[in-house]
């Protein structure tokens, strides 16, 4: 009998310790794929080893779209995960999802951390941040747009390989150039809305949409059609047909054939680095995106891609503890700037790009400084990005009217009034269904 209180006690006892470093489960839902869903474990499995309290559980669910229509059906069910990653496109979405989203500068206060918005680039944490100065989602795995380039094959055409383009003069100077050498692709692009008309305005400092860029409010409008944007995308049709400009499709279809060296130039996502400098058999340059130089207050800043991390509500309030102490982990400057060494994205914040800097990364690897460089420079309203609702449905009208212009279907101003009117049916509907 003795014996049995003895074992009783000591199970008990044993029952009382597990539970005692019973750790708090975080569920992270996200969609990255190959190496960076690599990253994403690595980073969840270094913050799990650095204290006993919380488990980061990182989960891929699909792509961004994939993965917020999952998030959506699994609120409603009651059991949404406690981070969702979501693209930049689907911010405004977010925002307007009433009582399903905590805002994250909300977790850190309730936390015990300080939020310093000085303490990051400004147009990224900008991005992410409410007129309040409450940061509504947390900065990850965020790139902008920046213009790569063949090195060998400026080389072979004559051109200076240390010297890229930086205008849209001098781009369609060297793409002539590139062709005459035997390039047979001189330029392509990935990303075609967001290099060749989103980063375009910011970077030029003019407004893609009215309502500063809809940062203002849901009556915001469209407005990429003004006599500026119509004459970049008239150049890049008149590229387009003396074979200077090569369109391969849609999202990152532009990226493949740089790094296989067919194409000399692209202009896509800083995130490509580490498949550049992956599959590339070639000397590689990164530089800033071309500008117009006749256009007063350019070259201003480049916006964001890539995407955030959302805090879904309906949580326990330990379960939130350990979120803000993941994110409080996140902004270590340690752990940003190795993120962005190994992929690409961007450092966000200054300390981070100031240890990668001192750290002598930038030299070892020129250009790959290119990306932060412009974004760190000072906003405006109309810089500071795009916040659009149903901004996933224009992007895809923008791509079905650019489409018509590569294939010589549509004028440059026909395809972008018909974009800019079909677009702003997209915004009238969002802003009808969040008054």
């Amino acid at each position: 009998m003795k014996f049995r209180t003895l074992a009783l006690s000591a199970a008990l006892a044993a029952m009382g310790s597990n539970a005692a470093f019973a750790q708090t489960e975080i569920q992270w839902w996200h969609s990255m794929t190959g190496g960076l869903n690599d990253w994403v474990v690595d980073i969840a499995n270094n913050f799990n080893a650095s204290q006993k309290d919380y488990k980061i559980v990182p989960t891929y669910k699909g792509t961004y779209d994939e993965s917020m229509t999952a998030s959506i059906a699994a609120f409603r069910a009651g059991n949404a995960p406690h981070i969702l990653q979501v693209y930049e496109v689907g911010t405004a979405t977010m925002m307007a999802a009433k009582g399903a989203v905590v805002p994250v500068g909300k977790v850190m206060a309730d936390a015990g951390h300080k939020f310093d918005p000085k303490a990051y680039i400004p147009a990224v944490v900008g991005y992410y941040t409410a007129p309040s100065g409450e940061m509504l989602s947390y900065p990850f795995n965020s790139s902008t747009t920046v213009l790569n380039y063949n090195k060998d094959l400026f080389k072979k055409a004559g051109l200076d390989p240390n010297k890229p383009p930086a205008t849209w003069p001098e781009l369609v100077s060297a793409a002539a150039k590139l062709k005459a050498s035997g390039v047979t692709c001189p330029f392509t692009t990935s990303w075609q809305g967001w290099t060749q008309l989103e980063s375009f305005s910011t970077w030029h400092n003019t407004l893609f949409a009215t309502q500063n860029n809809g940062f203002g409010g849901t009556s915001a409008r469209l407005a990429f059609n003004s006599p500026l944007h119509v004459r970049h995308i008239e150049n890049l049709s008149n590229m387009a047909k003396q074979g200077l400009f090569h369109y391969r499709g849609r999202g990152n279809k532009g990226d493949a054939p740089f790094y296989s060296g067919e194409c000399a130039m692209q202009t896509g996502s800083s995130s490509t680095y580490a498949s550049i400098k992956k599959n590339a058999k070639f000397e590689f340059g990164i530089a800033p995106l071309p500008y117009y130089p006749d256009v007063q207050g350019a070259p201003q800043n480049t916006i964001i891609g890539g995407a955030s991390l959302w805090v879904m509500a309906g949580k326990k309030p330990a379960e939130y503890k350990g979120v803000a102490a993941f994110f409080h982990y996140l902004t270590n400057p340690e752990v940003q700037a190795a993120s962005h060494q190994r992929t690409g994205y961007l450092p966000i914040t200054l300390a981070s790009f100031e240890m990668t800097e001192k750290a002598g990364f930038y030299k070892q690897n020129p250009g790959t400084d290119t990306a932060v460089n412009q974004m760190i420079r000072k906003t405006t309203d109309k810089s500071r990005g795009v916040r659009l609702g149903n901004f996933n449905q224009i992007r895809a009208i923008m791509d079905e009217e650019l489409e018509l212009v590569w294939a010589g279907k549509k004028t440059a101003k026909e395809a972008l009034d018909a974009a800019v009117k079909r677009g702003n049916e997209q915004l009238e509907r969002f802003q009808k269904a969040n008054k």
